[in-house]
């Protein structure tokens, strides 16, 4: 089932005309563009549990964001607080998730900016199965600054988040794989 984030969506105030384009590619113009590609593993045991962590933010908080949400899963149209850093020096970023997907061989989702967000533009996580049975996270984007301090450090924001996308495969592929290794749930036994 996919939920729509486009046409006949309800009006929001996210600050970007273009929402829901990381369904497709080419990503629109005018922004820096992002996307990272991890494979996490095999098999539908992995594509189960990566999909369910990322729709239920685990990778987000395993990765080390806070997570604001008024769902216990990602839901279109809702709003969710995204935050980096500790007490004074978190960055809240504003968010509305755009669309959602969870279908046979695609889960996860898209957030869209909202005002006092750092950036303005579109950000999606989705875990693909592929043909080969591999199950793959792909990190989509496309953003440019919105406020004066991530105008500042301009060619630093993409960095960061390059290397953001990148962690999020890592922490996901711990996460869906850590079932699939018995050795790793056994207790140290004395013998």
């Amino acid at each position: 089932m996919t939920t729509p984030g486009g046409p006949g969506a309800p009006v929001t105030r996210l600050t970007y005309p273009e929402v829901g384009a990381t369904r497709r590619w080419p990503l629109p113009d005018g922004y820096h563009h992002l996307r990272v590609r991890t494979v996490l593993g095999h098999g539908p045991a992995v594509f189960e549990r990566a999909g369910r962590a990322v729709l239920d933010w685990r990778m987000h908080r395993a990765v080390g964001v806070s997570v604001r949400s008024w769902d216990p899963e990602a839901t279109a149209g809702r709003p969710v607080v995204v935050g980096l850093g500790i007490g004074r020096l978190r960055l809240r970023a504003p968010c509305e998730v755009v669309w959602t997907v969870t279908d046979a061989t695609r889960t996860g989702f898209a957030y869209g900016t909202l005002p006092g967000h750092p950036e303005r533009g579109e950000e999606s996580f989705v875990v693909g199965r592929e043909s080969d049975d591999s199950v793959i996270l792909t990190v989509t984007a496309f953003s440019r600054p919105a406020e004066w301090y991530t105008r500042l450090v301009g060619p630093l924001v993409p960095v960061f988040q390059r290397a953001y996308a990148r962690r999020c495969g890592l922490v996901l592929r711990r996460l869906a794989t850590q079932h699939d290794d018995p050795s790793r749930n056994r207790r140290f036994h004395l013998q």
